[in-house]
């Protein structure tokens, strides 16, 4: 009798430490839907608000599909890879990513079984600069999502590409407000998706990069309220084939032109300033007669269409 109650007790020790192993591991596993990050946090810790990991990319695989990764403190949180979809939101606070020698963030989504395949980036600042000068590669690189919102983000000093979205599917969607994009050895937006991306740029600055805005064929965008400035060739250029309305921004001190398009791209203007300029307008575009350029080196350049308006004694196009 003795001795079957102490193989017993024993069955009941090992089973009880099986079982909490069980749990541990479980816990250990488990995705929380919102996760946190701090300059001196760890990434062997579960990413909670009182254990916070320390990169975005330690955060990330602790975080469920749909949920959102916070910074709690003012740090460099690293480059990271975005393979489903969340939120990565440092509003307020400074968190930041220096991504020298590769590409600040990646987005790229191709799992069927992530129905929203979204991604919310807000806050972020993505610093290509190492040792004086760029050396990042791309700020944002989007190969593969339905939505993207970049919000409230500066992206500076990389050597390709500030903001690139070259998507190969189509009815895929960016909004990027609030946010500048600058001093990038190319283009500081690139929209070349090969399928079309439908885009939205509202208070957006894009200064001192090659193109501020380069559009590729079958792309869509609407430009508000923005301004594109002290770029090295053209304030925006769209190839043929793409689709923008631009609406109350700014052209202004572009090497070559404030506004590019080329044969065979749909550009329409109404209420923007271009000008100081080399050359205000390059290419057929459509107005609606309250475009004001002045101050370009070469004068206007090509005359816009006027769609319902007269030119005024104000110098409006």
């Amino acid at each position: 009798m003795e001795a079957t109650l102490r193989n017993l007790s024993l069955f009941a020790t090992v089973t009880g430490g099986l079982l909490a192993l069980l749990v541990h591991s479980s816990a250990a596993n488990a995705q929380a839907t919102r996760t946190w990050v701090s300059g001196v946090g760890d990434d062997v810790n579960p990413c909670s608000r009182t254990a916070p990991c320390k990169t975005f990319a330690g955060a990330i695989s602790k975080t469920a599909q749909n949920g959102e990764i916070n910074c709690l403190d003012p740090a460099g949180y690293g480059a990271v890879t975005i393979t489903k979809s969340m939120t990565i939101n440092c509003f307020y606070t400074d968190g930041s990513i220096l991504n020298s020698g590769t590409t600040g963030v990646i987005i790229n989504i191709t799992n069927a079984a992530d129905p929203l395949k979204t991604v919310r980036l807000v806050g972020i600042n993505i610093n290509g600069s190492g040792a004086g000068t760029r050396s990042g590669i791309n700020g944002i690189n989007i190969l593969a999502a339905d939505n993207v919102f970049i919000e409230n983000v500066l992206v500076t000093d990389q050597t390709q590409v500030g903001i690139r979205d070259a998507r190969t599917v189509a009815n895929n969607r960016l909004v990027v407000s609030n946010t500048t994009v600058r001093n990038n050895a190319s283009a500081g937006i690139q929209l070349i998706a090969t399928n079309g991306t439908d885009v939205v740029l509202d208070r957006v600055s894009t200064l001192f990069n090659t193109n501020g805005i380069a559009v590729g064929s079958g792309n869509r965008v609407m430009i508000k309220s923005s301004v594109s400035s002290g770029n090295t060739v053209n304030g925006l250029s769209s190839d043929p084939g793409g689709n923008v309305s631009i609406n109350g921004s700014v052209f202004s001190n572009n090497s070559a032109n404030g506004i590019n398009a080329v044969a065979g791209a749909s550009v329409r203007i109404g209420d923007n300033d271009i000008t100081l300029n080399s050359t205000g307008i390059n290419g057929a575009t459509t107005s609606y007669g309250t475009n004001r350029l002045l101050g370009n080196t070469s004068g206007v350049g090509t005359t816009p269409t006027l769609n319902g308006a007269d030119t005024n004694a104000h110098s409006q196009q």
